[in-house]
């Protein structure tokens, strides 16, 4: 029997993977002619990786003189050269690991080693699979990962900023080593969006209802609704790479690769009466189906929405997108197919919703099939081929096929030159030649040009700098940016419903005791009518138990909200909120859940609470820890603060674009002494979208800015 394997656990990877340890296998050994070149961050001034190969083995004694580099078919002077050769395994050599997630972006963006992630597409491994890759996997890691490279692990309902990087293998190891974690022919679907599909669309023809024409309707919204997950979920780690650091980023690929989906008239064509069909009630927290909900609301009209928009993808494009992405990123992707040689694309067995569409036989013809998987194989290899990687695919022998990757990416070289193209922000393309006889290069197809606008204001930056020590509105700009990306990051996984949602905020009692507002909210369900009891510890680095508090959930409610406080808390260290909530109807399994806090430098403080107020509340002000919000909720957000006056509140769009609706922001105190900045905001005027609340001010923390993200929703 194939175990339970859902997402929620997917997600432990990131977060095991970047806690400290030490392990040595590999050591990381830059062998440069000559001296360490300068590579320069002039506006003209370009990097080129270079990887040559020779009877499929790196090529490791080429020197200046032996590279041609050309721009848009025009010849370049190479100004600085360097080879980098990786060694091992060389047991001993140290590893020194983050201790927090800051320390984890530091080294990202200074450390000397090489960036790698690993992609799991559960949406398109089946467990069997995931299994039998995990020893080729295992020694593939162990071979290419040296001491000062950087790994992080990620899953198709992860946002590229979620990624945490660290140096310690031993975790992911056991991961893939222990566990089946595909999840491509799972007979019941972990996303409750693709359940609700089922429901809306059961395809009996008439066993639920007159509408015998939705027949295969559910099995095609669940197989376009994955791939859309994964491709975007790639997207967004590519866009989070670009950011991270100049140099090559490699991401290796597990997944049996992708169809494709082009836009569909007969998945959006018009159903019969909807009169009888299967009726849901809908929480009107989440917009998604709940055991019970207001009389007469159906989730069909979400359904019809995501039906409608799952007919229009062009998937094509969107790979094409993300390869473009890529290569101006300099990201690399090296997809690893782990069927080996795949004789089928579809199974017999493969799970179905309902009958199958009239006119649709119950097994795939042979040349359908043949066709599915081609373009499946095609388009791993399509990204590996267009981001300089290598695919593994059509191979049983996994272990020989990732050893020609070990070695693609264990010897490289570094080029710089300056670009005598034009500044016109325009996309130019890259040429690197090797003066050597069967010697084949991959390189770095190419590179957007600044504008000329961009580089006057670059240099406007750098003069006022150099005459006042004001040159920093470039870096302003950047951070600015990074910082809007990183709090619209949240709202990545508000598309999967979870079981328990956590939301931390950190601030500080009159006694300069640190204290951790916890505020959990449950998934929708009728185990929790009769409450619950929560159970919260406060866990150390080193896994003691810093502090313990208790929590009820109220009968009737889905929500908790307590704190956490002790003496032995210290600032500027990083914990883990573990919480574990029991339902008071017998019978029901408890809920474990974790999330990571990060107590910031006294008096600073960290985190937000958010509060609703609407229809689905009653009325009453209710914490949430689901960004979710719709028009006729009014929020407010708290955010611990030890000023006295009122910060400054802005609404912004996901740009970061300020909006005209206003925020009032007042300051309360709670009975231990600590102090709550709190902006109210009506969300009535607002379209469904993303949006931020920025606020900034204060006494004690003058110039502090907090963005908060939330989503309205229909």
């Amino acid at each position: 029997m194939i175990p339970t394997w859902t997402p929620t656990r997917l997600l432990l990877i990131s977060v095991l993977v970047c806690l400290p340890g030490a392990s040595a296998t590999h050591q990381l050994n830059a062998q440069q002619d000559n001296q360490t070149p300068v590579f320069r961050t002039e506006a003209n001034y370009v990097r080129v990786d270079v990887y040559p190969l020779a009877n499929d083995a790196p090529v490791m004694d080429l020197r200046q003189e032996d590279f041609e580099v050309l721009e848009d078919g025009a010849p370049q002077r190479i100004e600085a050269f360097s080879r980098v050769l990786i060694r091992g395994p060389e047991p001993g050599a140290p590893r020194v690991e983050p201790n927090t997630v800051a320390q984890s972006r530091s080294m990202v963006e200074q450390s000397p080693g090489r960036l790698f992630v690993l992609f799991l597409d559960v949406n398109h491994v089946d467990w069997a699979d995931s299994r039998s890759a995990a020893r080729p996997l295992i020694d593939f890691l162990n071979r290419v990962i040296g001491a000062d490279d950087l790994v992080g692990v990620m899953t198709p309902e992860m946002s590229g900023a979620d990624v945490t990087f660290a140096r310690r293998m031993e975790t992911v190891e056991g991961i893939l080593a222990r566990y089946g974690w595909g999840e491509r022919n799972n007979s019941i679907p972990a996303d409750p969006n693709q359940r609700l599909y089922q429901e809306c669309y059961p395809g009996f023809d008439g066993k639920r209802g007159p509408r015998s024409d939705d027949r295969g309707i559910a099995d095609e919204m669940m197989k376009r609704y994955k791939e859309r997950e994964s491709l975007t979920a790639l997207e967004s780690l590519t866009r989070s790479l670009r950011d991270a650091r100049e140099g090559r980023k490699a991401v290796i690929t597990i997944s049996n690769g992708w169809l494709l989906y082009r836009p569909d008239s007969s998945l959006a064509r018009p159903l019969g009466d909807q009169d009888g069909s299967p009726r849901v009630g809908i929480d009107p927290l989440t917009g998604r189906a709940a055991a019970s909900g207001p009389r007469g609301v159906s989730p069909l009209d979400d359904c019809e929405r995501d039906r409608q928009r799952l007919a229009q993808l062009d998937d094509a494009q969107h790979l094409r997108d993300i390869m473009d992405v890529a290569n101006r990123a300099n990201v690399s992707f090296y997809p690893v197919d782990p069927r080996g040689l795949a004789v089928f694309d579809t199974n017999v067995g493969d799970p179905r919703t309902g009958q199958a569409p009239r006119g649709t036989p119950i097994v795939v013809p042979p040349a359908v099939d043949q066709a599915m998987l081609r373009t499946r194989i095609a388009s791993l290899q399509d990204l590996a081929f267009n981001t300089d990687g290598l695919a593994v695919v059509n191979t049983n022998d996994l272990d020989r096929a990732l050893r020609r990757v070990a070695a693609d990416l264990s010897s490289y070289y570094l080029l710089g030159y300056y670009s005598t193209g034009k500044f016109d922000g325009k996309f130019h393309s890259i040429s690197v030649r090797v003066k050597r006889p069967g010697v084949n290069v991959r390189a770095r197809r190419g590179y957007v040009a600044p504008t000329l606008d961009d580089v006057k204001a670059s240099t406007a930056r750098g003069a006022a700098g150099t005459a006042g020590g004001a040159g920093t509105a470039g870096a302003a700009a950047v951070s600015d940016a990074r910082a809007i990306e990183t709090a619209l990051a949240r709202l990545g996984g508000m598309g999967r419903e979870l079981p328990l949602r956590l939301q931390t905020a950190v601030g500080w009692s009159a006694q300069d005791r640190a204290s951790i507002s916890v505020i959990g909210e449950l998934g929708s369900g009728e185990e929790w009518k009769a409450g619950g009891d929560v159970d919260l510890m406060l866990i150390g680095a080193n896994g003691d138990t810093v502090a313990t508090a208790r929590a009820q959930v109220a009968p009737g409610t889905r929500g908790f909200r307590t704190a956490i406080s002790a003496a032995a808390i210290a600032n500027a260290r990083e914990y883990t909120v573990q919480v574990r909530a029991r339902a008071r109807t017998p019978g029901v399994t408890p809920i474990n859940e974790s999330t990571r806090v990060e107590i910031p430098a006294f008096p600073a403080a960290g985190g937000a609470v958010l509060i609703r107020r609407g229809q689905a509340t009653g009325g009453r002000e209710v914490p949430t820890a689901d960004l979710r919000f719709r028009r006729t909720d009014e929020l407010r957000v708290e955010i611990p603060s030890p000023a006295s006056d009122p910060f400054a509140a802005r609404l912004l769009d996901r740009s970061g674009k300020p909006l005209p609706l206003p925020i009032t922001v007042t300051v309360r105190e709670d009975p231990d002494g600590s102090r709550w900045q709190a902006g109210r905001l009506t969300l009535a005027p607002l379209s469904p979208g993303d949006y931020l609340i920025e606020l900034t001010g204060g006494d004690a923390a003058a110039g502090s800015r907090t963005l908060i993200a939330f989503r309205v929703i229909p």
